[in-house]
């Protein structure tokens, strides 16, 4: 007898949420170590977060190039709901970012170059190429959000507030959308060469630039220059979780014949849903 073949896991609509998140209710102070009280984690965090703005308004481009050349209903419906969840991450980093700055992280000069450095890409690289950088960053954001919301000690990282809210809520709604710009890119005859290769290259310039540019921030905080505070972060970083686990969701991207749902997190999502959105939903209050 052979095994029978796994059962894929139920398709999940992808809607937008209309939501907002009050920043104003975040610490003040400059250099206000928030997650965790952890210097490095908060700027690591910071530096992504200003990183999303333009990133998110990169991906609706590259996917919505493509959106009159999709056939398929359910994609094309996939495919409103990814724009418009990816639209309001986009708003809401915006928010956060600018309360960061206020906070003493560099967010607005990052903000700056990343998009420098998109408009570079969108002039003179491929359609389909962006398509596929979307698709490997997806796959990243994805990871990332399942470690969130899977492991207690990533949640702890971030301590509790409006910070912490925002970013459950967009983990939900990275892994609701995960294999949407995949399947755009599927559909216009992305090939796995492609793909695969261009998650190598993204990954090494992504790395590059979230280490540079976390180290940047770290350089302009006066607690860097202050010997327990920099080695108690160190030595927390390499337990980080998100690190071990989260590295190996990453390259299984790199698999020939991978799939985003190849990971079914079905269960997951309807508890985190439920948890955030439901009747008593901790986040039900921020829903417009």
């Amino acid at each position: 007898m052979t095994a029978a073949a796994p059962t894929a896991p139920a398709h999940r609509t992808v809607r937008a949420r209309r939501i907002r998140f009050d920043f104003a209710k975040e610490a003040n102070g400059r250099h206000v170590h928030w997650a965790d009280d952890d210097l490095i984690m908060s700027h690591v965090v910071a530096m992504l977060s200003a990183m999303f703005p333009e990133g998110e308004d990169f991906f609706v481009r590259s996917v919505r190039y493509y959106a009159d050349q999709i056939t398929d209903p359910q994609l094309k419906e996939d495919v409103a709901g990814f724009i418009g969840q990816e639209v309001t991450h986009g708003r809401e980093h915006r928010a956060l970012n600018e309360r960061l700055q206020e906070m003493g992280y560099p967010t607005a000069r990052l903000d700056r170059w990343v998009k420098r450095d998109l408009a570079f890409v969108n002039k003179h690289t491929p359609r389909k190429f962006q398509l596929a950088i979307t698709s490997a960053l997806e796959h990243y954001t994805a990871s990332l959000a399942e470690t969130l919301l899977t492991d207690p000690e990533a949640q702890a990282k971030l301590s509790d507030g409006e910070i912490k809210s925002m970013l459950l809520w967009h983990a939900i709604e990275e892994s609701e959308h995960k294999a949407v710009a995949f399947d755009v890119y599927r559909a216009v005859g992305g090939t796995e060469r492609m793909r695969i290769w261009t998650m190598h290259l993204t990954t090494a310039l992504f790395l590059l630039a979230a280490v540079g540019h976390s180290i940047a921030s770290l350089l302009a905080d006066r607690d860097t220059r202050k010997p327990r505070v920099l080695l108690a972060s160190l030595r927390k970083l390499p337990k980080s979780p998100f690190l071990g686990p989260n590295v190996r969701r990453i390259r299984a991207y790199n698999r020939v014949g991978f799939h985003p749902n190849d990971n079914d997190n079905s269960v997951l999502l309807d508890a985190w849903t439920a948890k955030l959105f439901g009747e008593q939903g901790v986040l039900a209050g921020n829903l417009r």
